[in-house]
């Protein structure tokens, strides 16, 4: 089913209203809390959750929100926003411009609509069920690279693979690769979309952090997956893989549980 305009919309409103609050505290003295998960948060993470809630509530009372800073309300619902008010909040404290919100839109748990958000650049994707994934408002397409050899890749932190069989798994595909990059949170599934790189593997990621880019890969003829290749929803594990070529995709899956 096709994602309706005015959810598009709304999606770009929502990102519009965080962006200045959230640049209003980059790269500002802020107090750091440490969560129970050992991830750090900041008055600009809840601040802007908050906000993205109220509208939500203002606009469509009758749908649901899922939030990394506060959890779920009516879950339940048929349509369910899904945010991440700052994906990269490491970054952002270090003030390091990478970091983007994440909007999502949930159809019967199945993502239809998804935007990546980078207020400190000025840069933005949107992907939605019958369009094309557009980037500053034109669109963008995937790039074919079939082989690994050839790929770029890139994780958030060679760290996230805490697991000694991840990260084995991580490393196997790694070892294969053209090239490796780390630390760009979001912006490396907005790179795969725009064609400028091919490749993403991740561990240890909450739902708020995976299903808002599910639209933005797979309306730029990517694919995004855990890592046993099932679509993601909102039952899955914490274990994403994303390429802009499935053939790419599936050499990454054969190694990733070889």
């Amino acid at each position: 089913m096709d994602c309706p305009a005015e959810f598009v919309a709304f999606a770009e409103r929502l990102a519009d209203a965080a962006g200045p609050l959230v640049r209003r505290y980059f790269r500002q003295p802020l107090e750091i809390v440490t969560k129970a998960d050992a991830s750090p948060v900041t008055i600009a993470d809840r601040e802007t959750e908050t906000l993205l809630r109220k509208l939500v509530a203002e606009t469509f009372p009758q749908h649901g929100v899922i939030g990394e800073e506060f959890g779920s309300e009516r879950a339940e619902a048929e349509h369910v926003w899904i945010f991440d008010p700052i994906d990269g909040t490491k970054s952002f404290i270090t003030g390091r411009p990478l970091f983007g919100t994440l909007i999502g839109l949930l159809q019967h748990g199945r993502p239809i609509l998804g935007l990546i958000d980078h207020p400190a650049l000025g840069e933005r994707w949107i992907g939605a069920a019958g369009r094309e994934t557009t980037f500053q408002g034109r669109p963008v397409k995937a790039r074919p690279c079939a082989d690994i050899a050839d790929a770029v890749l890139s994780a958030s932190s060679p760290h996230m693979f805490a697991d000694p069989a991840a990260e084995a798994a991580f490393s196997r595909v790694r070892a294969r690769a053209r090239l490796t990059i780390y630390g760009g949170d979001c912006y490396g599934y907005g790179l795969i979309a725009s064609g400028l790189q091919d490749l993403v593997i991740e561990a240890n990621n909450g739902i708020y952090d995976f299903l808002p880019l599910v639209a933005v890969l797979e309306g730029a003829g990517g694919v995004i997956t855990d890592w046993q290749g099932r679509p993601l929803g909102v039952h899955s594990g914490d274990r994403v893989l994303a390429a802009g070529d499935r053939r790419l995709h599936q050499a990454a899956l054969e190694l990733l549980n070889a």
